[in-house]
């Protein structure tokens, strides 16, 4: 971390954490901070569902909950950004606090509740960078109150399909009562069939990913695979905060999803196995505790085709997404790849037969 990475962290860490994530955002929207980017890299570059991604590294869905600085975003050295969790109305969200930094961990705890604008406000900024290169996805959710979740998500699809480079079907998130319950098979037979009916019948057809949760146990990933598989998705995103505690080294009796450094071990092993379950011709997209390059490309090996990160910009700066697509190319040529992409699957023997814990 450089001298004005570490002073930037300790100025926004003098505030709580969502008054600070506040004040990057408003930071982004006016060009700061300017983050050395490294150069584009061939080897780097990944298509996937008919998209060129030119480098593997994407900001998750969380930070720009209402698309107001996707395009900043990719300045700092990301090759792709996804937006929200978006609902249809605007919520406040949980009430504060509903952020807390483990620091001792470099985690975060959050029960933010899907607090967003709304569709309307979100659709207005994506529209109005229409024609911009860049590739962004929208990362869509359901109101807490509302009567028909699942049509929530159909009015995502067809409300941000003309916008979005791909779609996120977000039913992993522990801080909205009951969302959870959507994995279960026979309510994400009916969801993903809806959600793709509406893709259908869209007159833009982007790629459809659903996120899930790191805390399943086997035979729910075998049934969350075989209605992906069934519906014909594009990809799966595994995986979002999650419940467990384990291993922390700052004690904290707060609720939400703990993401971060600690959601490493059990994400890595999802995911591994979410990639035996679907074939090596399915997308998969690996989150949780990314902070380097190192940490990426063991996602990568564990089958991971991208890798998206979060909470590790909060504890290592604005600087992080070019350091890391920076090492991913010096790893690249130190090797002798011609394509980060033949790092797939080269480690997932290891990480499937990690346990579930």
């Amino acid at each position: 971390m450089s001298a004005l990475d570490r002073l930037g962290r300790t100025l926004l860490f003098a505030f709580d954490p969502e008054t600070a994530h506040g004040l990057s955002i408003k930071a982004l929207k006016c060009g700061l901070p300017v983050a050395g980017r490294a150069p584009a890299d061939a080897r780097l570059k990944v298509r996937l569902c008919g998209l060129d991604f030119p480098n593997p590294l994407g900001m998750a869905a969380g930070y720009d909950k209402n698309a107001e600085v996707p395009d900043a975003l990719l300045g700092l050295g990301f090759g792709f950004a996804e937006v929200g969790t978006i609902t249809p109305l605007p919520q406040a969200g949980n009430p504060k606090p509903r952020i807390f930094r483990l620091t001792a961990d470099d985690a975060v705890i959050n029960r933010l509740g899907f607090n967003n604008e709304g569709h309307d406000a979100a659709e207005r900024r994506l529209a109005a960078r229409k024609g911009r290169p860049g590739i962004v996805g929208v990362n869509i959710g359901a109101n807490k109150d509302s009567a028909d979740r699942v049509g929530d998500y159909e009015r995502g699809v067809r409300r941000f399909a003309p916008h979005a480079s791909y779609l996120t079907v977000n039913i992993s998130s522990p801080n909205t009562p009951g969302l959870r319950n959507m994995q279960a098979r026979e309510q994400l037979d009916e969801l993903l069939t809806r959600v793709m009916a509406a893709r259908a019948s869209a007159t833009t057809r982007p790629p459809v990913f659903l996120k899930i949760a790191p805390d399943l146990v086997e035979a729910e990933l075998e049934d969350i695979a075989a209605e992906v598989a069934d519906k014909r998705l594009d990809g799966v995103i595994v995986s979002n905060t999650t419940l467990s505690r384990a291993g922390l080294r700052q004690a904290s009796a707060e609720t939400g999803g703990l993401s971060g450094k600690p959601l490493f071990e059990r994400s890595t092993a999802v995911l591994a196995r979410m990639r035996r379950l679907l074939g090596p011709d399915m997308a998969i997209i690996g989150v949780g505790g990314v902070d380097s390059a190192d940490t990426a490309l063991e996602k990568i090996r564990a089958g991971a085709d991208l890798v998206q990160l979060y909470t590790g910009m909060i504890y290592a700066g604005p600087a992080l997404p070019g350091r890391i697509v920076a090492g991913l190319t010096r790893f690249a040529a130190r090797e002798g790849l011609k394509s980060i992409s033949e790092l797939r699957d080269t480690g997932l023997d290891k990480w499937v037969s990690r346990p579930l814990s």
